[in-house]
C-alpha cells in the first residue's frame, strides 16, 4: 500500500473553527499546526525534479530523482516568491490565507523523493482550487492565480487542467459498476489508473496525498456512484488504503463547509461596508447642500 504523507487538509479546516469577527478579516488567518509558514524550511538536497513522457497515455509525468541535474530542492520561500512574481495583484485574505497554506503543503508533496505527478492528483487539486475560488470577483484573475500557483511549483498548469478534464469526461461515462473495473478494460484513462495501481502496489514510485483522495471523490461524484461499497472497490483496485481516503474526505467536506460559512460572512461584511459608505456619502452630500443654501 502507498505511504501516507504527514501533511493534512485538517490544518486548513482548523482555520475556520475560530470565531469569526467580520470587522476584521484578519480573523481568517489560519492556525496552521502541521507546517508553519516560514521561509527557512529545508529539504533533502539530493532530491530534484525530472520530467518524463509516459508513452502509453501521453501525459506528463513528474517525479523526484537523486540523479537529476538539479542539486537541491528549492525552499518554500522560493516557491512563494515565484508565485508573487507571477501574480502581483492583491488577493482577498479569505482566499489568500488558504492558498498560502495549500502552497506550503503542495510544495512539500512536490519535492518528496517519492513524488510523481499523476492525473488523479491533478483532478483532486483542481477540484479543491475551484471549490476554494468559487465566487472570486474575477474569472480572469482566478485563472491567472491558478497558473501562477502551479508554475511556482515548476509544474504545468495546462497539463493539470487537461488531465482533470479528461478524467471528468471519462467518469461521466462510467457507472457504479464500471468505475472500479478499469483493470479489465483498455483505454487512455484505464491505462492511467492501471499505472497508478501498479505503483501504489509497490511496483514504482507513489506517494498518497490528500489531493489524490479528493480526485477519487470527484470520480465517484461524476459517475453518480453513491454506494459506499464503490469507494471500497475503487481503493482496492488502486491499491490505496480506504481508511486514509475516508479520513481525508471527511476533513475535505468539513473544510468546504467552513469555506462556505466564511464566504457568507465575508459577503455580509462587504455589503455592510458598502452600505456604510453609501450612508456617509449621503451625509456629506446633505452637508454640502446645506452649506450652499
Amino acid at each position: 500500500m502507498a505511504a501516507v504523507t504527514s501533511l493534512s487538509f485538517s490544518a486548513l479546516a482548523q482555520s475556520f473553527e475560530r470565531k469569526v469577527s467580520v470587522s476584521s478579516m484578519r480573523t481568517f488567518a489560519p492556525a496552521f499546526d502541521v507546517v508553519r509558514l516560514r521561509s527557512n524550511l529545508s529539504y533533502d538536497p539530493s532530491a530534484a525534479a525530472v520530467r518524463a513522457s509516459n508513452s502509453s497515455f501521453g501525459l506528463v509525468v513528474q517525479c523526484m530523482s537523486s540523479t537529476s541535474g538539479i542539486t537541491e530542492a528549492p525552499p518554500v520561500s522560493e516557491t512563494k516568491l515565484n508565485f508573487l512574481k507571477a501574480y502581483r495583484r492583491p488577493i482577498p485574505s479569505i482566499y489568500n490565507n488558504v492558498l498560502q497554506e495549500l502552497m506550503v503543503q503542495q510544495h512539500l508533496m512536490r519535492y518528496k523523493r517519492t513524488y510523481r505527478y499523476d492525473p488523479v492528483f491533478a483532478l483532486g487539486f483542481v477540484t479543491v482550487y475551484d471549490q476554494l475560488m468559487e465566487g472570486y470577483p474575477s474569472d480572469a484573475d482566478r485563472t491567472a492565480i491558478f497558473e501562477a500557483y502551479i508554475n511556482a511549483l515548476n509544474e504545468d498548469p495546462e497539463q493539470y487542467r487537461k488531465d482533470a478534464q479528461k478524467l471528468e469526461e471519462w467518469a461521466r461515462a462510467q457507472t457504479s459498476a464500471s468505475l472500479a473495473e478499469f483493470s479489465s478494460r483498455e483505454g487512455e484513462i484505464e491505462d492511467v489508473l492501471k499505472d497508478i495501481a501498479g505503483r501504489a502496489g509497490g511496483n514504482g514510485s507513489f506517494s498518497y496525498s490528500r489531493f489524490f483522495a479528493v480526485g477519487l471523490f470527484r470520480l465517484l461524484e461524476l459517475a453518480n456512484a453513491s454506494e459506499p461499497t464503490i469507494l471500497e472497490k475503487l481503493c482496492s483496485a488502486l491499491n490505496v488504503n480506504k481508511k486514509n481516503v475516508d479520513r481525508d474526505l471527511d476533513v475535505y467536506r468539513n473544510l468546504l463547509s467552513k469555506l462556505v460559512q466564511a464566504k457568507e460572512l465575508l459577503k455580509e461584511y462587504v455589503d455592510r461596508e458598502k452600505k456604510k459608505r453609501g450612508e456617509r456619502a449621503a451625509e456629506v452630500q446633505k452637508a454640502n447642500e446645506a452649506m450652499t443654501k
